[in-house]
């Protein structure tokens, strides 16, 4: 059954990847949107479903780290600077959440 699981998703995988390289006639930069956005898809569901805290604690940071790559290519997309500096300050917010996250589930307080 597991096997079969992960059959499915590469089959799902390389459908997109196919479809979006090969099929989509866009520039490249729509075509890595569309990547990242494939990528936090998977993202999200290991936060939702995650074994263990540790895991979902690791997807949400891999989420920041997506999203302020998403910014990246948005700024560069649409000629605006103000993309960068979003991505800048969410990689220091995200930064900051991981370690509170962190600290939390060793199971002190945030004022120790």
């Amino acid at each position: 059954m597991r096997l079969l699981r992960w059959f499915i998703g590469l089959l799902i995988i390389a459908a997109f990847l196919y479809g979006n390289f090969f099929i989509y006639d866009g520039i490249i930069l729509y075509k890595l949107i569309n990547v990242i956005l494939f990528c936090a898809l998977f993202v999200l569901f290991r936060v939702l479903f995650g074994p263990s805290p540790a895991d979902r604690i690791v997807a949400v940071d891999i989420l920041g780290i997506l999203i302020v790559g998403l910014l990246a290519i948005l700024g560069l997309v649409f000629d605006q600077s103000f993309f960068m500096d979003i991505g800048l300050i969410w990689a220091l917010m995200s930064f900051i959440a991981s370690l509170a996250f962190a600290k939390i589930l060793e199971g002190r307080y945030l004022d120790d």
